[in-house]
């Protein structure tokens, strides 16, 4: 007989309010994890928090302190690559209360998480305190996975502190144990660091082999947390190698691919390159894609607009007359193909423009693109604007 959590365990797009309707007697917190690490695998944060949220009070009710700080991990990675550095530290104190409150041992996990939250938030030695922590932890227990991601820690410090010699030796040591261990997350994660320190060493071609290396483990280009990483990274060493050429090549294919909300400090590492090679489309204000139904604003970022057809036919009215003033009948008839009639359209014009600038504007109070005339609506002539086909 199948239950209910094999199949949570069986339909990996399985969505979080299929879970909701399972009571937490039939769920397991792993199934709900590994659940959670396939949307995260895929891109979709939004839906995979709930479920690590759902992880953690599963966790927590069965006492499994050290698999919920890896799931405390997961949520990490995602707010640090939003660049959501208020709720790292709400994470933080999550755990500082989990240790008071439980009164659990200081675990080699419990240091790598502490450590993981101060390497986000630049606080190398403090991180790498923690890190070195874990390690004698885990050295003491013997676990060799603890090791593991202790070392990880460890040498990523080493790189930011500059130790690139030891930031190397640190990796020979956790290829020796991917041996033996089947971590592939941390694994490709070490090779990208590996590159990265190669390319610091201007050992280019040592490098580019490492991260293809890296590309042909990836099990498919869904697996979005690594392949936006791989190719920023590849695009960087053709860069700094000098290959100005390929470097744009895979810059532009990772811009263009790029989740720009969830994935906003690569984005912004991939927007720096390309501004030093003249090829970056951030010399746009707005940059509107009409086939995926997305706008890419310079402040705000990402924003979709999918299923928003009345508000993206109102932007491309707008940003293909920039300067042109469109009264109220003229976008009631030109958006909505009908006669305007005061008392249904004047509202209706009201909220749509309010609906748009709340999508676009940085600051709503402040309107920088769409303006109020005196007969009407216009797009701000000085806004710079991309259609992309």
């Amino acid at each position: 007989m199948t239950t209910e959590t094999d199949s949570v365990r069986s339909q990996p797009g399985k969505s979080f309010k299929g879970l909701q309707s399972v009571t937490s007697n039939q769920l397991d917190a792993k199934a709900v994890y590994d659940q959670a690490k396939v949307f995260i695998a895929a891109g979709k944060m939004e839906e995979s928090i709930p479920m690590l949220r759902m992880a953690i009070e599963l966790y927590r009710k069965e006492k499994k302190y050290d698999d919920l700080l890896m799931v405390q991990n997961s949520i990490l990675r995602i707010h640090a690559e939003r660049m959501e550095y208020d709720k790292i530290n709400q994470i933080k104190e999550e755990i500082q209360d989990l240790v008071l409150k439980e009164g659990i041992k200081l675990s080699s996990k419990t240091y790598y998480v502490l450590g993981v939250c101060a390497a986000y938030k630049n606080q190398v030695d403090l991180a790498l305190d923690y890190f070195q922590k874990a390690l004698t932890n885990a050295l003491g227990k013997d676990s060799k996975e603890d090791m593991v991601y202790a070392i990880s820690g460890v040498t990523l410090c080493y790189v930011h502190k500059g130790r690139l010699e030891d930031a190397l030796s640190e990796i020979y040591n956790l290829k020796v144990f991917f041996e033996v261990l089947n971590l592939p997350e941390l694994k490709l994660n070490t090779q990208i660091i590996n590159a990265m320190i190669l390319r610091k060493l201007n050992r280019y071609d040592e490098a580019l082999d490492v991260l293809w290396s890296a590309y042909e483990e990836l099990k498919s280009p869904d697996t979005k947390m690594f392949f936006y990483s791989l190719l920023y990274n590849i695009g960087a060493t053709y860069f700094y190698s000098g290959n100005k050429d390929l470097a744009k090549v895979y810059l532009q294919l990772a811009k263009r691919s790029i989740d720009e909300f969830n994935f906003k400090r690569t984005a912004q590492d991939i927007d720096n390159l390309l501004l030093r090679l003249g090829a970056s489309d951030t010399q746009f204000d707005l940059v509107i894609n009409e086939a995926e139904q997305s706008v890419r604003e310079k402040t705000k970022g990402h924003v979709e607009f999918k299923n928003q057809f009345i508000l993206l036919d109102l932007l491309n009215l707008f940003v293909k007359n920039p300067g042109k003033v469109f009264s109220k009948e003229d976008l009631v008839e030109m958006i909505w193909g009908q006669e305007y009639n005061p008392s249904v359209h004047d509202n209706k014009v009201y909220v749509t423009i309010k609906r748009l600038r709340k999508l676009i504007e940085p600051d709503i109070d402040k309107p920088h693109y769409i303006f109020r005339g005196k007969n009407g609506y216009y797009l701000n002539k000085a806004a710079r604007v991309l259609l992309e086909n």
